[in-house]
């Protein structure tokens, strides 16, 4: 039965997750470089624009649609055939469900873009964005969401986006940074973010909106949505502590880029399990999910050395899977369903999230590596070193987001 206020709430959470698009936008032209802002800008605007045209054609179908199996839906809604006005998903229009999820396929290539940031083409990137799109996210959007493999044979959980969005980005943006290689002289001089008060602008844009990502989950206005909305509060600022406090630890100063950084991890953490655990479950990971991404930055970094840029695998791939591990640790069935977690003596459900994180790997993964080499047979995926040291704004875009700067980058 259509339900007015149902209705109003998604369409509002809705907007808000596609505000989060042009909110990371700005965290990451704040953690890059000054030569590279509009550049970090771009590389999450074209997909605002590319990702609705792709999900109204056939993303939406390719996810959801009528008659799939358990790996893919179907083209039987192509550009949204056989959904009208009086189309129901639940308590709100069809309509409004598919604009909801859209903006899910949004934020989640433009995650990552800050793995490749300073280096890669921006053509072999747009190609790459839309290719990874169907071969990867729509199949895993349909595999956990739509009824697949892994939400309905291996019964995982993923409650707002842990394996669909987070750790399917995040391990995407590492493959494309080994891929593409270090930038020219990473580890070898002095980086500093050029715009710390733009990082803290795109991390309270990313807040702000992220409340709509959780709670809008619920796909209604009811208890649900409040419950994630508090869990994903109290996730975020137990993580922003805690990363404030290991700064501290590390160098006797608390940073803001820390703080912000402490507030994504958080929001990453509980993405999956926001409306799964009770809200001290939400502590707790919101409390060590910083801690596991912090220690994991570090070992990609300083012991493999991998040019991650601006640590999408480190914050959203690993954050990720801990709080996927971790809704299977805390999960309680009285809430929203499931199995009971390990906490409760129950070991069905860590296991079926065990599972639906490998499986998820293993797509993306396979997907990734194909849709690079994809790309990489029509152009180079990096730019060459002059460009490169040019900067990007102006070798890739002829634009430059501070044209009267005369000082170094």
């Amino acid at each position: 039965m259509f339900s007015a206020g149902d209705t109003a709430f998604i369409i509002i959470c809705t907007a808000l997750v596609v505000l989060m698009t042009p909110g990371l936008a700005f965290f990451y032209g704040g953690m890059g470089r000054r030569k590279n802002m509009v550049n970090n800008l771009m590389n999450s605007a074209f997909i605002i624009g590319l990702g609705v045209v792709l999900y109204i054609l056939f993303g939406y179908s390719l996810s959801f649609g009528r008659n799939g199996n358990l790996f893919i839906g179907s083209l039987n809604n192509f550009c949204l055939f056989g959904i009208n006005t009086g189309s129901l998903t639940g308590s709100i229009p069809t309509f409004a469900f598919v604009a909801f999820q859209m903006a899910f396929a949004l934020i989640t290539p433009a995650i990552i873009t800050g793995s490749v940031a300073g280096r890669m083409r921006f053509k072999a990137l747009f190609l790459f964005i839309t290719f990874w799109s169907v071969l990867v996210y729509y199949p895993l959007s349909h595999m956990v969401w739509g009824g697949g493999i892994i939400g309905g044979t291996i019964g995982a959980l993923d409650f707002a986006g842990g394996d669909v969005v987070h750790i399917s980005s995040g391990t995407t943006g590492l493959i494309l940074a080994i891929l593409l290689g270090k930038r020219i002289d990473y580890m070898q001089s002095s980086y500093r973010m050029h715009s710390i008060p733009f990082v803290f602008l795109g991390m309270g844009l990313l807040l702000f909106s992220w409340f709509g990502f959780n709670s809008g989950s619920a796909l209604a206005a009811n208890g649900l949505a409040a419950h994630a909305f508090i869990t994903t509060a109290v996730a975020s600022s137990a993580g922003m502590l805690i990363w404030i406090l290991l700064d501290i630890l590390k160098t006797g100063k608390s940073t803001l880029i820390g703080a912000c950084t402490g507030v994504i991890a958080g929001l990453v953490g509980i993405t999956p399990a926001a409306g799964f655990v009770d809200v001290w479950a939400a502590l707790i990971i919101g409390l060590t999910v910083s801690p596991v991404c912090y220690c994991g930055i570090a070992l990609i970094k300083k012991v493999f050395k991998i040019d991650d840029a601006l640590d999408a695998f480190g914050c959203h791939g690993i954050g990720g899977i801990w709080g996927g591990l971790l809704t299977g640790v805390f999960v309680n069935p009285s809430i929203n369903g499931g199995k009971p977690g390990l906490i409760y003596g129950e070991f069905a459900q860590f296991f079926a999230q065990v599972e639906g994180i490998f499986v998820t790997f293993v797509i993306v993964v396979l997907g990734t590596f194909l849709c690079a080499w994809t790309v990489k047979m029509l152009m180079p995926l990096r730019v060459e070193k002059k460009e490169e040291l040019i900067g990007l704004d102006i070798s890739e875009h002829g634009e430059s987001a501070y044209p009267s700067f005369t000082g170094l980058d």
